[in-house]
């Protein structure tokens, strides 16, 4: 298969990109930038006169200097500029576990060395560990960095080549035996912003051999290596159990979890991972004792609480879920690593013929925020990433099942309310009191509150997360009531009214404005006996909600006002991208992608394709299903990304349920250039190297 092609990022002054990365080093926290390769070119008119050109790259092999030469020469081979020639090279890896930037350099011609950069920009020696860490590092960044096939990420970062780190069985064994010794150190790497504190089993390295094994399905490899590591440490139990669970290894898969819970009783991996099983069976009933141990077990981590939250949910106790989403500690999403660059002086992005097709070219189709209404970019909702992310998707599911009113409802019976609050100060007779010893904290002194975790104690400090936690996300993430009570339009006055607006809540932070001292004389507020205090960032997610409900509500109102006049509802792709996003995350399919078609109707978005094939996958349509991969992978190629682990996954279920043989068949059927469809056999071929199952017939 012919290598994506090689972007260029131009710099008239020499090695400024390097000593950017160099300078960085000491900020990095996690799985570290993309590689970074930097050539030298030299104008074949005048000796005298060089350009810097660099890249950024995933998937290739860092196990020694020289694959990383041998990548750098390729390089020059395949240049298609004969004006200048490449008179050297310079490839830079990040180690993240002992925080070196690992780098070799290519004098053209001959001349090799490779040596290591700490983060005071320091030389050190490179030796055979450091460069067994690299390659781990390389493949888990390689999944990292790598597209869902939405095309989110790479336009997130510009001129980024995208390799398969993992392309034979003998790699696999490579990477799983640097894993396997590496292991017990992988804690270093950091977590996702979900995990408060990584260990030993939730951290980038767990996470990226998990998503190795379920991207391409080599179950047995996964659990040949967690057997290996369980005789060490039986925490490792609970990532075995996952991959069993994975492989259809359910019996073998319970019986671990029941032996290793004996001697762990109090591990939240284990619990997590049996609550999430008994859920998936249909039994929350089951799940709700494990994952109230879970939050006793690890009541700082926001994955136990979540768990919680989305077993009530499932049990339809509404009230306990948002009780228990106001306990979910919150925590600042970082982004990842990403390049911090000087600006260039031109940027080349070139296209091989390989991945040319009419239909998915973006060249014209240039974002105009201008184009957009101002209703539509102002949905906070889109932005958030980590907790807040997750807690968002827990509110609106709840809201998808019981409708906006309800929530509400259900809303103010479990929190203190705003007005509620100061009717009750206005009445107590006594304004000194009332602003030292309030109403809400009196109740959550006095009265136990309703059990969230199992202990059967009141809580009274699960409504105070730590505030420095989630402060600072509360103003990124809050909207005003002026932001709010704005109607896009006078046609749609009747649908904004619609939806009822919510009430503000009493947050800790109101509360904590006073005194704490207890007042004896607000003992008769039995009416906040079993009431908590919101906290200010739930709060805040609720305001975002009736925003999202508020657009959505117009817009179907519009749509169904220009179906009875027989009129075209009208907007430009950028709307009909948001509004699909909008419909799927509020739990609408059938609008979403009705959004998404139409979009798709005026010009390709890889967002708005990915959201079909969730369609064409969810109703078994698998002609149409490979007619959206087959565009999907060949926009990847076209901005040089020729590995999406969700891409090969659903490639490799598609084969599992049809065959081998029907896929590629109708893949060829499809009236495209021989190139393109090429692109699409790869990943099948991929599945074929891997021994998957229906990749034989």
């Amino acid at each position: 298969m012919v290598a994506p092609a090689a972007p260029e990022i131009i710099e008239e002054d020499l090695h400024l990109a390097v000593e950017a990365r160099t300078e960085a080093l000491q900020a990095l926290r996690e799985l570290g930038p993309p590689d970074l390769v930097y050539l030298v070119k030299q104008s074949t008119k005048a000796a005298t006169r060089q350009t810097g050109v660099y890249h950024h790259v995933t998937g290739v092999d860092a196990s020694s200097s020289a694959s990383l030469a041998a990548y750098v020469n390729t390089l020059t081979y395949s240049s298609s500029d004969k004006s200048n020639k490449i008179v050297s090279g310079l490839y830079c890896c990040y180690n993240a576990f002992s925080r070196l930037d690992m780098r070799v350099e290519v004098k053209i011609p001959g001349g090799v060395e490779s040596y290591c950069i700490d983060e005071r920009g320091d030389k050190r020696v490179a030796t055979d560990n450091l460069w067994l860490e690299t390659f781990l590092c390389g493949v888990l960044r390689a999944y990292s960095y790598a597209d869902d096939g939405s095309g989110d990420m790479v336009k997130k970062i510009i001129g980024v080549r995208r390799f398969n780190p993992i392309t034979s069985t003998e790699t696999e064994h490579k990477f799983l035996d640097a894993a396997e010794r590496l292991f017990f150190k992988g804690w270093q790497l950091g977590s996702d912003p979900e995990i408060q504190v990584p260990n030993l089993v939730s951290n980038h390295l767990t996470a990226g051999l998990l998503r190795y094994i379920h991207t391409t399905g080599r179950y047995a490899s996964g659990i040949n290596l967690f057997e290996k590591l369980r005789t060490r440490d039986v925490e490792i139990s609970s990532l075995l159990a996952r991959v069993l669970i994975s492989a259809d290894e359910e019996v073998q898969a319970v019986k671990l979890l029941h032996d290793a819970i004996q001697e762990l009783p109090m591990d939240y991996s284990l619990l997590d991972c049996q609550a999430t099983f008994c859920k998936s069976k249909g039994r929350s009933d089951l799940a709700l004792e494990c994952a109230k141990r879970s939050v006793i077990a690890a009541p700082s981590e926001f994955c136990t609480w979540a768990r919680l939250a989305e077993t009530y949910v499932s049990l339809e106790q509404w009230d306990l879920a948002l009780l228990t989403l106001n306990s979910c500690p919150m925590f600042t999403s970082q982004d990842k690593d990403a390049p911090q660059m000087p600006e260039p002086s031109r940027v080349s992005l070139p296209v091989l013929a390989e991945s040319m097709l009419d239909e998915i070219d973006e060249g014209a189709a240039v974002t105009d925020i201008e184009m957009i209404h101002p209703s539509l970019r102002k949905l906070h909702a889109a932005g958030y990433k980590g907790t807040f992310q997750k807690a968002y998707s827990l509110l609106t599911e709840v809201t998808a099942k019981i409708g906006w009113d309800q929530l509400l409802r259900i809303r103010s019976q479990v929190f203190v309310m705003e007005e509620e609050y100061r009717s009750e100060k206005q009445t107590s007779g006594n304004p000194g009191a009332a602003a030292s010893g309030n109403a809400s904290t009196t109740a959550l002194r006095s009265t136990p509150s309703p059990s969230v975790n199992g202990t059967g104690n009141g809580r009274e400090g699960d409504e105070g997360v730590d505030d420095k936690d989630h402060g600072s996300n509360a103003s990124d993430t809050s909207v005003t009531r002026a932001e709010l009570t704005d109607s896009a339009d006078g046609a749609t006055k009747g649908a904004d009214e619609s939806i009822e607006k919510p009430e503000h809540t009493v947050t800790s932070e109101v509360v904590k404005a006073g005194s704490e001292d207890p007042n004896p004389s607000h003992s008769h507020y039995t009416q906040f006996q079993n009431k908590r205090l919101c906290e200010r960032w739930l709060d805040n997610l609720f305001m975002v909600l009736y925003e999202d409900l508020r657009i959505y509500t117009i817009w179907r109102t519009d749509v169904a006002e220009c179906k009875q006049q027989a009129l075209d509802y009208k907007k430009s792709a950028e709307e009909w991208e948001i509004l699909g996003d909008l419909a799927e995350r509020l739990h609408h399919p059938a609008e979403a992608v009705e959004a998404y078609q139409a979009c798709l109707r005026i010009r390709f978005s890889p967002k708005a394709m990915k959201g079909v094939l969730k369609m064409f996958d969810s109703e078994g349509q698998y002609k149409e299903m490979l007619g959206a991969l087959i565009r999907l992978i060949a926009w990847q190629y076209r901005w040089y990304s020729e590995f999406s682990p969700d891409l090969l996954y659903t490639i490799r279920k598609l084969i599992e349920d049809e065959g081998a043989v029907k896929v590629r068949s109708i893949v060829q059927a499809t009236s495209l250039p021989q190139p393109v469809l090429d692109l699409t056999h790869h990943y099948a071929q991929l599945c074929a190297a891997f021994r998957s199952n229906g990749s034989d017939g």
